[in-house]
């Protein structure tokens, strides 16, 4: 097991008294998983990182991390894991390859093997031609690759990643995307993620964990949280929906349903597989159809059953 907490509780002290950042966290991650951790700004994603990285101390509750409980050696976890947070690693004057041989002098090794190690890692990550470079004259998606191989330096068997394509461009964000999962393939490191990209969870991750107010609400593959949790969506265009709703309800599968503007809006377990019979049942019924379309959930989808709003809206307030 390469993270094993239970009832993990941070407390923040306020003008008003304690708050709980994290409440009774129960999680668990597996050698080689990579694990998305989802949520809105303020939820406890962050600090959930930071006590699991030994950079909080915990409130209540215990972590093992590693095989190291994160109090009791804290020392232990750190030579094991890397690290990458919200803000950049590297000083700013500072010499990209030059950088990468000091974290890992930071780390004891030798100092040759430093600069094997620095010169593997800019291989890596496409930045061979920047070692030279100071880290605050590179590009956003390059600083972001240097965060990475400074998480990297010390060969981690665990790797945490907070927001790490947050303000990059499509193209960069798909750039650190396609480096990481190399290196994860090449490495078979365990990867924890937290993200406001959802369609990197969803792409990305083996699990999802959509942790709300301090309290982890959900936990399953993206795959099986939006079968379960938000379901396929088919949508008739119609100028009878009456008609599509009393239909549909008598030979599908139909959870939930929605009219609106001429579209009958049905929640169902499997859309491709229910929509050529509820189409084949509106024909018999003599029910004009103007249009049919099966519109597969996202992870906000899931986010929006579970807590009421949607994840995005959360986001971009």
């Amino acid at each position: 097991m390469m993270i094993h907490t239970e009832g993990l509780t941070r407390r923040f002290a306020t003008k008003h008294g304690t708050v709980d950042a994290v409440v009774d966290l129960d999680l668990d991650v597996h050698e080689g998983e990579l694990v998305a951790v989802l949520g809105p700004n303020g939820a406890g994603k962050s600090t959930t990182m930071r006590m699991l990285t030994t950079l909080l101390t915990p409130s209540a509750g215990t972590a093992e991390v590693v095989g190291h409980d994160v109090v009791a050696r804290p020392g232990e976890v750190r030579r094991r894991i890397g690290y990458v947070g919200q803000g950049n690693g590297a000083a700013h004057s500072q010499r990209v390859r030059d950088e990468l041989v000091t974290q890992g002098r930071a780390y004891g090794l030798p100092k040759p093997e430093c600069g094997r190690r620095a010169d593997e890692l800019l291989e890596a990550l496409d930045l061979a031609g920047l070692a030279g470079r100071a880290a605050n004259t590179l590009s956003g998606g390059q600083r972001r690759r240097l965060d990475v191989a400074i998480g990297l330096v010390h060969r981690p068997s665990l790797l945490f990643l907070d927001e790490p394509s947050t303000g990059l461009d499509p193209q960069s964000r798909a750039n650190l995307w396609e480096h990481i999962l190399r290196l994860r393939r090449e490495h078979g490191m365990t990867i924890v993620l937290t993200t406001h990209y959802l369609d990197e969870a969803d792409a990305m991750a083996e699990r999802v964990v959509v942790i709300d107010h301090g309290v982890m609400i959900a936990d399953d593959t993206a795959d099986r949280l939006k079968a379960d949790l938000a379901g396929d969506r088919i949508l008739i265009g119609t100028d009878d929906a009456r008609r599509v709703v009393e239909v549909a309800e008598r030979v599908t599968d139909t959870q939930e349903v929605d009219v609106a503007a001429g579209v009958a809006n049905l929640r169902v377990v499997d859309g491709a597989g229910t929509l050529p019979g509820l189409l084949r049942a509106l024909d018999t019924e003599g029910v004009a159809v103007r249009s049919a379309e099966v519109r597969r959930p996202t992870l906000d989808d899931v986010f929006l059953t579970l807590t009421g709003r949607s994840l995005r809206e959360e986001v971009a307030a």
